[in-house]
């Protein structure tokens, strides 16, 4: 079956950054479309970027020049790059696969 792990996620400073990974198993079409989610008590949850199996890309406008979204099909991983945190990006991020698959989450905590 479908898994994806995340990892990646922790406690910073506002302005620091953090790098969140996504491994993916159980599945062969490795370049399916994935991306981010975040979801903080008391909002709703948000799509924060999305990455095609062409390497095109998505991101919200709150992370647009903060946030990178890469992919290593090979390794079935999927990759954000958070830089320029801010404490409003404190969340629980998700990892997400085409075929509505989600991962655990990893905690992103900004102070």
């Amino acid at each position: 079956h479908v898994q994806l792990v995340e990892s990646g996620g922790g406690s910073v400073a506002a302005g620091g950054s953090l790098r969140l990974s996504c491994v993916g198993s159980g599945y062969s079409d490795s370049s399916a479309c994935m991306g981010w989610f975040r979801l903080d008590p008391g909002k709703e949850r948000e799509a924060v970027a999305a990455i095609d199996g062409d390497g095109r890309t998505y991101y919200a406008e709150s992370v647009k020049g903060r946030f990178t979204i890469s992919r290593d099909n090979a390794k079935n991983t999927l990759y954000l790059q958070l830089n320029s945190l801010k404490t409003e990006d404190t969340a629980m991020y998700y990892c997400a696969k085409w075929g509505n698959y989600w991962g655990q989450g990893t905690q992103v905590t900004v102070s």
